[in-house]
C-alpha cells in the first residue's frame, strides 16, 4: 500500500483526549462530517462536559447552576469516559495510556486545553482559589455570598472578570498586579492605559508594580506584598494565566513548543502519525499572520475542531488560519477583539478612550490586521470581515467613529 493510500485511509476508531470545548466539538464534528466508525471522548473530570466561560460569571453568581454542553452524546454514538485520566501516547503502537488501562485508536485528537499558572508558594494554603473548573467555580460561589474582603491576584481577563463578579456580589475588592499596568501580557501599554480607571470606577483598587510576597492563612488571612504592604483577605483568587495541559505527554515524543504547546502544523497535525492537536493545549503556523499562534480563547477551540474532523474525515486537506476572536465582560463593558496585532505598524483610535465606547484599530500597509471594540460590536463584526478579506482602509476615514467600518475602505 503506497503511503498516499495509506494517508486517505478514514480510521476506525477516533480517540480524543480532552471534554472541553475543543474536545467535544472535534466529537460532534466527526459525526457532522459523516464519520461512521467510533469515537471515544475522554475527560480528567468527572463532570459531564461543560463550557467554560460562564464559570467566572453566571455560575460563580449561582444565577446559573452548571454550564453543560446541549449535546446528546449517546444519539450521537460517542462514548464518554469520564473521571479518566490520561498518562501518556505511544505513537508507535497507536496507544493511550489513561488511569482506567491503555486504550487503542487509529487516530488521536489532543483537546486536554490549558491550566492555571499557581502562585509560588500559596499551594495548599487555605483561603487561595484559581477558577479554571466547575469545582472551582462552586467552591468560590459561598465566599462570594458572605461578601468577604477577596484579593485578585492578577489583572488580566479572568481577574478583571473575576474582580467584576465579586463587585457585583458585594465584596470588597482588590486586585494586585505585577506589571505596571492591567492586561500587560495581551495589550500595548496605550491601549490598556484607558481600563486602568475602570477598576475604580466599579469600587475596585488596583495596585500595580505589586507582587506577593506569601499568604497568610486565617480568618482573615492576608496578602503580604513585596513592599511589606498587608492585604485582608477573605479570600485570595489567583489568576496569574494559564500554560498547556501537556506535561502527561513527556516521553511520547510528541514535539512541544516553547511555552511546553504541542507544535501543530497548518491542519493541526502533531509530529507523530495519526495524532491532532487543537485548542488551548497547541499552537499552529499562521500564513496570515506569518508567524506560529498559541491561542488561548473560545472560539479557537470552537473553530480548530472542524479542521481537525475534516482532515480524519475528508480527501481533501484542510488548513487552519483563522483570525483569532475573543471577549470578555469586565465592569459594565463588553469587550471584543479580533486579529492578532503585533506585526502592525499604525494604531488607529475611533471614539474617545475615556468614553464608554470605543475602538482601537491595527493596520498593516493600510490593510487591517486587528481591532479592539469597547462596546462597539458593529465594528468588531464589520472589523473582522475585513481582516479575513485583507481589504485596504483609508486611515482619515477609519478614524471617524460615526463612520462605519466597512464604509471606511480605500
Amino acid at each position: 500500500m503506497s503511503e498516499q493510500t495509506q494517508e486517505r485511509a478514514v480510521p476506525e476508531r477516533v480517540v480524543v483526549v480532552g471534554a472541553g470545548m475543543a474536545g467535544v466539538q472535534t466529537a460532534v464534528a466527526l459525526r457532522e462530517q459523516g464519520f461512521t466508525g467510533t469515537v471515544t471522548l475522554i475527560g480528567a473530570e468527572p463532570h459531564q462536559p461543560y463550557d467554560r466561560p460562564p464559570l467566572s460569571k453566571a455560575v460563580l453568581l449561582g444565577t446559573a447552576e452548571g454550564s453543560a454542553f446541549d449535546v446528546d452524546f449517546e444519539a450521537l454514538g460517542i462514548e464518554l469516559r469520564l473521571g479518566c485520566e490520561a498518562l501518556g501516547v505511544r505513537p508507535g503502537e497507536h496507544l493511550l495510556d489513561t488511569s482506567a488501562g491503555p486504550v487503542p485508536y487509529d487516530a488521536l485528537v489532543l483537546a486536554t486545553g490549558a491550566e492555571p499558572i499557581r502562585l509560588p508558594g500559596a499551594e495548599g494554603v487555605p483561603g487561595v482559589h484559581l477558577l479554571r473548573t466547575l469545582d472551582d467555580a462552586e467552591r468560590l460561589r459561598p465566599v462570594l455570598a458572605r461578601q468577604h474582603d477577596i484579593v485578585v491576584v492578577g489583572a488580566g481577563w479572568i481577574g478583571a472578570e473575576f474582580a467584576t463578579a465579586a463587585r457585583e456580589a458585594g465584596c470588597a475588592v482588590t486586585v494586585v498586579e505585577a506589571a505596571d499596568r492591567p492586561l500587560a501580557g495581551a495589550l500595548p501599554a496605550e491601549v490598556a492605559a484607558p481600563m486602568t480607571a475602570w477598576y475604580a470606577d466599579a469600587g475596585a483598587v488596583l495596585r500595580t508594580h505589586a507582587r506577593v510576597e506569601r499568604v497568610e492563612p486565617g480568618e482573615p488571612g492576608a496578602v503580604i506584598l513585596d513592599d511589606g504592604s498587608r492585604l485582608p483577605a477573605g479570600a485570595v483568587v489567583v489568576g496569574i494565566g494559564a500554560r498547556p495541559a501537556t506535561a502527561w505527554l513527556a516521553g511520547s515524543g510528541i514535539e512541544l513548543g516553547a511555552y511546553g504547546e504541542v507544535l501543530a502544523d497548518e491542519r493541526l497535525r502533531t509530529s507523530a502519525p495519526d495524532v491532532y492537536a487543537v485548542g488551548d493545549c497547541a499552537s499552529f503556523p499562521s500564513g496570515r499572520y506569518g508567524e506560529r499562534l498559541l491561542v488561548h480563547h473560545w472560539d479557537n477551540a470552537l473553530q480548530g475542531p472542524r479542521t481537525v474532523a475534516t482532515n480524519i474525515v475528508g480527501d481533501a486537506p484542510a488548513t487552519y488560519d483563522p483570525v483569532p476572536y475573543f471577549w470578555s465582560e469586565q465592569f459594565g463593558r463588553f469587550v471584543q477583539y479580533a486579529g492578532h496585532h503585533t506585526s502592525a505598524d499604525t494604531t488607529l483610535w475611533r471614539g474617545d478612550p475615556s468614553g464608554p465606547a470605543w475602538t482601537v484599530c491595527w493596520l498593516r500597509d493600510d490593510r487591517l490586521v486587528a481591532l479592539l471594540a469597547v462596546g462597539r460590536p458593529r465594528d468588531l463584526a464589520q472589523g473582522r470581515r475585513l481582516i479575513e478579506a485583507g481589504t485596504v482602509m483609508d486611515p482619515r476615514l477609519l478614524t471617524d467613529p460615526a463612520r462605519p467600518l466597512k464604509a471606511a475602505t480605500a
